[in-house]
């Protein structure tokens, strides 16, 4: 298995740094031809151009091998090798471990996402968390499921790149203070946050094969490490386990993912792994951006950043936070920004599967996330007095504070977050869609009708028919051509094949 990866592996990083070196040449300018789906550019079409950020806390991606050997079409050549062997293809593939970053079919989504990214020739990263043990790795004992971690990376990951050179520091708890002197051309950013524990996420790079193109997609995963060394004078003291405290509490956010959430520990662990992606991952958007030439004012217009539910949901406030704080914008211009960014996928339709979180924890690990949320609240509650003066059952029901349905705890609700701050939100499907806007968000629906959409992109057909039966592939592109393995509505094609005599 790990010589077929490396024999792919060559080949995939090559396209890998030619489909970022078209990127970085279309990015940075601000008009230019499209790519078309083979990777090249387009003649007569031009577009400002703009990269897909697809922020998701889990991918469910598949043994990769099977997918790069369909890609680069050398799963037949490596068939025939094997051949000659006492091994058979399907013994080589099953010995890859499936690389535990995602569950179910939230990050099945995600994952098909970036097949699509590759294949259609678009400028995209994903960005999730490298988990070093998943979810768990089953076991049975006396007729009973049994946890344990599952080691899925025991023997290496052939598929990524470590990124030494990419990272960034991420902050958690603290104090927020006012700065003696604004930050920034704007004059506008009067608060320092002060977090007194930080973490460095570092960058590793799945790669991703588009399939009939020459692109390959990214998905950057942060793992966490300790902004430091050990404490070398405890350690010397004697006292061994402390001195390594801060290693160990940087290094739980790599563990596992959704960590048990019954308890505060679980809790805020949780939310920490969810900072952590979302911080990361949006410094390394806002430096690309600038390192690309481009000025801060056009983040919005060259960068699209699509949250997959509401886990990545932090994503407007510390976008604000890093535009307000960090680059000095006045908040009219970084709101428009981060609206022009961020887009939203509603998973669920049941409001007790939303995520909230306790406003006591939420601001103790993130105290000026909590002020700048307050702030988008109250711009948009006093926009909605202001459309529908009287109705405060409207105001109570759409506010991001939920003041007191939990046992009298307030709550921040992620999912009206996600809503307020995106310019499109849509669901999994054309019903879930519908569905959505005549229930749980028919509120908001009403405030802003032309934001809900229906955008689905469903399942590769790379992967769920090329790879799954490719026996009856190969019959479909015997009647109809292989077109349809990237344009599935191409299979509208067998009706005319059906209707022939004899068929």
């Amino acid at each position: 298995m790990r010589a077929a990866a490396a024999a792919c592996r060559g080949e995939l990083l090559a396209r890998w740094a030619k489909t970022q070196a078209e990127d970085r040449q279309l990015l940075s300018q601000p008009a230019q031809n499209t790519l078309t789906k083979n990777g090249q550019a387009s003649s007569g079409q031009t577009t400002a151009a703009r990269r897909v950020h697809y922020m998701s806390m889990e991918f469910l991606m598949g043994r990769a091998l099977t997918n790069a050997l369909s890609a680069l079409k050398l799963d037949e050549p490596l068939k025939a090798h094997l051949a000659g062997t006492d091994l058979s293809l399907s013994q080589v593939l099953e010995s890859e471990a499936d690389a535990a970053l995602g569950n179910g079919g939230l990050g099945r989504l995600a994952a098909c996402f970036l097949d699509s990214f590759a294949t259609l020739g678009l400028p995209s990263f994903g960005y999730g968390v490298r988990y070093e043990y998943g979810m768990f790795a089953q076991g049975i004992e006396n007729g009973r499921q049994v946890e344990h971690p599952d080691h899925w990376m025991r023997l290496g990951n052939p598929w990524e790149i470590a990124r030494p050179e990419l990272r960034y520091r991420v902050g958690f708890g603290g104090r927020v203070e006012a700065d003696a002197a604004p930050v920034g051309p704007a004059g506008a950013a009067n608060r320092r946050w002060q977090p007194t524990e930080t973490i460095i996420a570092q960058a590793f790079d799945f790669i991703v094969p588009g399939h009939g193109t020459q692109r390959v997609s990214t998905l950057r995963q942060w793992s966490a490490t300790a902004d430091g060394s050990i404490d070398f004078g405890m350690f010397c003291r004697g006292d061994h386990l402390a001195a390594g405290k801060a290693r160990l509490a940087a290094d739980l956010l790599n563990w596992v993912l959704y960590p048990d959430d019954s308890t505060d520990a679980g809790k805020e662990l949780r939310l920490k792994q969810e900072y952590m992606l979302v911080s990361a991952s949006l410094q390394d958007v806002i430096a690309r951006h600038l390192g690309e030439g481009n000025p801060l004012s056009s983040l919005g217009q060259k960068n699209a950043v699509h949250l997959n539910d509401t886990h990545p949901a932090i994503t407007p406030v510390e976008l604000m936070r890093l535009l307000l704080d960090v680059h000095g914008l006045n908040w009219s211009d970084a709101w428009s920004i981060t609206q022009d960014a961020v887009s939203y996928t509603n998973h669920t339709l049941m409001p007790e599967a939303l995520e909230t979180w306790p406003v006591r924890m939420f601001g103790a690990l993130l105290p000026r996330h909590l002020e700048i949320a307050y702030q988008i609240n109250q711009h948009f509650l006093d926009e909605v007095r202001k459309r529908f003066p009287g109705d405060e059952g409207l105001v109570t029901r759409v506010s991001l504070i939920n003041e007191g349905s939990y046992g009298g705890e307030r709550r921040l609700r992620m999912a009206h977050l996600s809503i307020v701050a995106s310019h499109k939100v849509n669901g999994v499907s054309a019903l879930h869609s519908d569905l959505m806007v005549q229930t749980i968000f028919a509120d908001f629906a009403k405030i802003f009708p032309g934001r809900f959409t229906n955008v689905t992109n469903g399942v590769t057909p790379r992967r769920w028919l090329v790879q799954a039966n490719p026996t009856l592939s190969s019959f479909i592109d015997s009647q109809i051509g292989a077109a349809w393995r990237s344009d599935l509505d191409r299979l509208a094609d067998l009706r005319a094949v059906a209707k022939k005599p004899g068929t």
